[in-house]
């Protein structure tokens, strides 16, 4: 099928590339299907989250592992029962991106990720409990001494 995207134009794509959000994003509950698409020369860490339904809705995501290699998201049961897992390692996990110029002082929101079940596409977006994480990271928090 052919879908209209707002960075990489018509593209075409597969139904079972679809992820659905039953319960849309915070603040976008009526979008409920969404490609996840990288931007090229990212290595997968850098991507866009496009809505199905409306063109010019898209968000950009990141890998959060790729920032933080201790990042440990831990989902409450009753997400884990509506995702159809049993543990929070067997997901996949995205964090938003508020970009800005300059970039690095762009942020993540490490507290708000969307969580993707790979093997039935089903997903949410999820408050994780405590204080470990917030929703304004700046990039420049991540950099290594390399750049």
């Amino acid at each position: 099928m052919k879908l209209s995207t707002k960075y990489f134009g018509e593209i075409d794509c597969q139904e079972e590339d679809i992820l659905c959000f039953p319960k849309g994003l915070f603040a976008f509950e009526e979008e409920t299907e969404f490609l996840l698409l990288p931007f090229s020369g990212s290595d997968g860490t850098l991507l866009c989250l496009q809505s199905r339904q409306t063109p010019q809705l898209a968000f950009v995501a990141m890998n959060p592992f790729s920032l933080d290699g201790s990042y440990t998201p831990v989902l409450q049961p009753e997400e884990l029962q509506e995702l159809g897992v049993s543990d929070s390692t067997e997901l996949c996990y995205y964090v938003l991106c508020v970009v800005k110029n300059p970039v690095s002082s762009s942020t993540v929101n490490l507290q708000c990720p969307v969580v993707v079940n790979d093997r039935t596409r089903q997903c949410m977006q999820v408050i994780l409990e405590g204080d470990q994480y917030g929703m304004r990271h700046p990039l420049s928090e991540f950099q290594t001494e390399e750049g």
